[in-house]
């Protein structure tokens, strides 16, 4: 006559097949052959963990991160992670091999830059934005127009003329025929602005919706050669992205990615 085993000795060999399968995921640990666990699928919709790396131009930093945020809440198990920064650093990041799904850029030339590289295809514009001259809340320098930047008492921020803002800028004082000479040379549109911010500049060239962004810490002062200086925004999954890229792509340029999007101040295609 058998006996009848206790429960417990029944639970432990997949108590330890479960902890075997965990350790290879561990900080340190090696990965677990192919043959051994099959990776997870890009569906979120299969209820599988996805992980989605968008990288995108510094001045989406609110907008995207608020869309991230409902395409989390649209697909369950899915994560989506943010590279902010230089479109032009952003798009040399992604030749020389960065792991990305999803780029967006603030201009047509950083996107080409991928695009040129057989590593995105069919980019969409998805919004526009327009330069705005930044200064402090108080404007200490009383600036009220383009020209008064070229005033080498007035000290003044602009973006590097090879990211988007910075040749946004070039293009908008070559219109007003100004030459300005830049007290610094910032990196992205957030560090520009940020000279604003703290004091350090009496005035910057940066995009209305950072000004926007910034919840009064600034004040922006519109000027006409702006309209001739109009960036493009396009957008594009990576060609050897899942399929979850191109789902947020489609958020992006869907109604509700517009209406946050010209909510922000940036402007329909």
């Amino acid at each position: 006559m058998f006996r009848r085993l206790p429960r417990w000795t029944v639970t432990v060999p997949l108590a330890l097949t479960l902890a075997a399968g965990l350790s290879g995921c561990g900080a340190g640990g090696q990965a677990a052959p192919a043959a051994a666990t099959a990776p997870a699928t890009s569906s979120a919709a299969g209820g599988e963990a996805t992980t989605l790396t968008v990288f995108a131009a510094a001045s989406l930093t609110g907008t995207f991160g608020e869309l991230g945020k409902v395409f989390e809440a649209s697909h369950p198990g899915a994560e989506v992670r943010f590279n902010f920064g230089s479109s032009a650093t952003l798009a040399q990041q992604i030749v020389q091999g960065a792991p990305a799904d999803v780029f967006a850029a603030a201009s047509p030339a950083t996107m080409k830059t991928v695009t040129d590289a057989s590593l995105a295809a069919g980019p969409a514009t998805f919004a526009r934005n327009k330069l705005q001259i930044a200064v402090p809340a108080d404007n200490p320098a009383k600036v009220d127009g383009l020209a008064d930047l070229a005033d080498p008492k007035v000290k003044v921020a602009l973006c590097a003329a090879q990211v988007p803002c910075g040749a946004a800028a070039v293009k908008a004082l070559d219109a007003a025929g100004l030459k300005v000479t830049p007290v610094t040379l910032e990196q992205d549109v957030k560090a520009t602005l940020t000279k604003v911010s703290l004091g350090e500049v009496d005035a910057a060239l940066v995009y209305r919706t950072d000004v926007l962004a910034s919840g009064g810490k600034v004040k922006g002062i519109d000027f006409p050669e702006a309209d001739k200086a109009i960036n493009d925004y396009p957008i594009a999954a990576l060609s050897k992205a899942a399929e979850p890229a191109g789902q947020f792509v489609e958020l992006v340029l869907s109604q509700q990615g517009k209406d946050v999007l010209t909510k922000a101040g940036f402007e329909a295609p």
